[in-house]
């Protein structure tokens, strides 16, 4: 599975995201993650399978006169630690140095530096930064379809502001940001051990499960050889239940199914997601590979309120390049507030 189909199975359920606003948008060497506050956080990379390796993230919250931030990552090689500074080109034309962390081989662009990284991005310029010989390039490659289609999403084309399609239209036209939702945490029952269920509960429940997942996004569980060897159930609530079961498996990935289902039959069960891989004190959460080195992951979470399991958490870390193993960035499109329960 892509790193796109697997956010997307790790989203689907029967609870749905908040009705909230979000993007995501690739082409060639850059994207786009906008999350539901209206922040977007735009990636771009080195031209693939280029030596050595370099991400850029460019971040801009929402409202009028925003600021764009940059940071620059460099790939975690044993091969070529990181320096600590690097000195900084467009086009040839030096622009001071970028510090770089030690720990996380990441240097954050003064305000001057990105002033002249932007303008760069959108003519093709040539971006890079050197040191000792050795010299990291981002590519352009996609960056004016990226930054265009930021600006659309926080409403600031034909502004003065916009990055890639300027104008003289105010300001104030520009989209404001939003606040993230706040979910307060619902109590769920100290009783982690499992529940017994006789021969013909198991069937009754199988049946509840198996009413959910026609589409086939749970292949283990809809089919008539189903293990119910695998099959887990557990306290919710005094009148709930939290059932798992694998749902599928992948070269490198395993989804589990996560249903809510009534404490006695027929159980009326409620699917909240088919691609889970974790569950603790009442949160699901899915964490799912780009491809198999790790150097991408899709993950989700979602949070027991005390009626449901509210979606809580999307993003992914970014394209597969190779930077860091778990992945390079954070890419959120859900952002919450959750209150813990007491």
């Amino acid at each position: 599975m892509t790193l796109a189909l697997l956010v997307a199975s790790a989203a689907a359920g029967a609870y749905p995201r908040h009705d909230l606003p979000s993007i995501s948008f690739n082409h060639k060497d850059w994207e786009l993650a906008c999350d539901n506050t209206r922040t977007c956080r735009a990636a771009g990379y080195h031209k693939e399978n280029d030596e050595p390796n370099a991400t850029i993230l460019l971040m801009r919250a929402a409202g009028p006169n925003q600021p764009v931030t940059a940071e620059l990552q460099l790939a975690d090689d044993d091969r070529r630690p990181a320096p600590d500074q690097l000195t900084m080109t467009v086009d040839g034309k030096a622009l001071g140095t970028v510090g770089i962390d030690p720990k996380s081989n990441i240097g954050k662009l003064s305000d001057a530096q990105v002033k002249a990284l932007l303008p760069a991005l959108l003519k093709d310029g040539h971006i890079a930064w050197s040191v000792n010989g050795t010299t990291w390039t981002i590519s352009t490659d996609g960056a004016n379809a990226v930054l265009l289609k930021m600006d659309e999403f926080q409403g600031r084309l034909g502004t003065p502001g916009a990055l890639a399609r300027k104008g003289t239209n105010p300001e104030s036209n520009v989209l404001p940001p939003l606040a993230p939702p706040e979910i307060k945490a619902g109590v769920v029952s100290p009783d982690t051990q499992p529940v017994e269920l006789t021969t013909a509960q198991t069937r009754d429940l199988m049946a509840a499960l198996r009413k959910t997942v026609k589409d086939g996004s749970c292949g283990l569980v809809d089919t008539k050889h189903v293990d119910t060897g695998t099959l887990d159930v557990r306290h919710l609530t005094h009148d709930k239940l939290l059932v798992s079961h694998p749902c599928w498996t992948a070269a490198y990935n395993t989804g589990d199914g996560y249903w809510v289902v009534d404490a006695k039959p027929p159980y009326s069960a409620v699917l909240v997601t088919t691609s889970a891989t974790d569950y603790a004190d009442g949160v699901i959460s899915s964490a799912q590979k780009g491809r198999g080195i790790g150097d991408c992951f899709g993950s989700a979470t979602w949070t027991w309120d005390g009626r449901s399991f509210a979606q809580t958490s999307a993003a992914t870390t970014g394209m597969c390049r190779k930077i860091a193993a778990g992945g390079a960035w954070n890419l959120p499109t859900l952002v919450t507030h959750v209150r813990k329960a007491r």
